[in-house]
């Protein structure tokens, strides 16, 4: 194919350079290149299991991380004609594609990809919104937990002695966030350190929260999405997912 233009659709698969790719292995959870320093590389040359030579390691390494990074549209991908195009455009055989043909094919499969990212997301919404339905009609039974007016709900673990902060306080706090499920999404006890941040820049359970709490205080925290990250969530937070946290409000912090 003889063109020079460049696709880019947010969210699929992205142009690879190769230089990045035989230097930098990709983490398989993240997606992204990773660091390594010298001491942690293998000599070169250093033999590995299934393939012979550096030619056969490169090509594998190449084609291992163009894997990873097509996987998201695997299923929209007919590897037979993609390995038909690898081998053509290496031996200057490829099949002519006008820019015009390749803008209006990608064009109409970013479009397709797209609506169909929407309709899983609000399927994924539907079901994240009734199953926190459930579990919050459930939990405002259960033994101590309270439900203020904005369906926040909280557990009192340690009651402190300290003042409370006011809506543009800043705080210093331990905790730990989870999905419904288990799954911690973020945690200041494994960084090592207290997190501090001012409440007027969190969410609005949050914000709600960590003023019903003297210094000193443990709470348990349920919010729902309508008072966290809504219908569109956040990195590992989905569509209209509810949280749970486990704060430790350690002070006030006064400049």
């Amino acid at each position: 194919m003889k063109t020079t233009t460049r696709f880019a659709i947010a969210g699929l698969a992205a142009a690879l350079p190769l230089a990045m790719i035989a230097c930098k292995p990709i983490d398989k959870e993240t997606g992204k290149p990773v660091e390594s320093t010298s001491a942690d590389a293998p000599a070169a040359g250093a033999e590995i299991a299934g393939l012979r030579g550096e030619r056969e390691q490169i090509s594998y390494i190449i084609g291992n991380q163009m894997g990873e990074q097509l996987k998201q549209i695997k299923d929209e991908i007919d590897v037979k004609t993609l390995q038909r195009a690898i081998a053509e455009t290496l031996d200057d055989k490829a099949i002519e594609i006008s820019d015009e043909q390749a803008m209006a094919v990608m064009q109409s499969f970013g479009e397709r990809m797209q609506a169909k990212q929407m309709a899983e997301m609000q399927e994924k919404s539907k079901a994240n919104l009734a199953e926190a339905e459930t579990f919050f009609a459930q939990n405002a039974t259960k033994e101590g937990v309270q439900t203020t007016a904005s369906g926040l709900q909280y557990r009192v673990i340690t009651e402190g002695t300290g003042a409370k902060p006011g809506p543009n306080d800043t705080v210093r706090v331990h905790y730990k966030g989870t999905l419904l499920n288990g799954e911690t999404f973020d945690s200041s006890y494994d960084r090592g350190e207290p997190a501090q941040f001012a409440l007027n820049q969190v969410v609005p359970g949050w914000q709600e929260g960590l003023q019903l709490m003297p210094v000193g205080s443990k709470y348990e925290l349920w919010i729902p999405a309508a008072l966290g990250y809504g219908e569109m969530g956040s990195g590992p937070i989905g569509p209209n997912q509810a949280l749970v946290f486990e704060v430790e409000l350690q002070d006030i912090v006064r400049n």
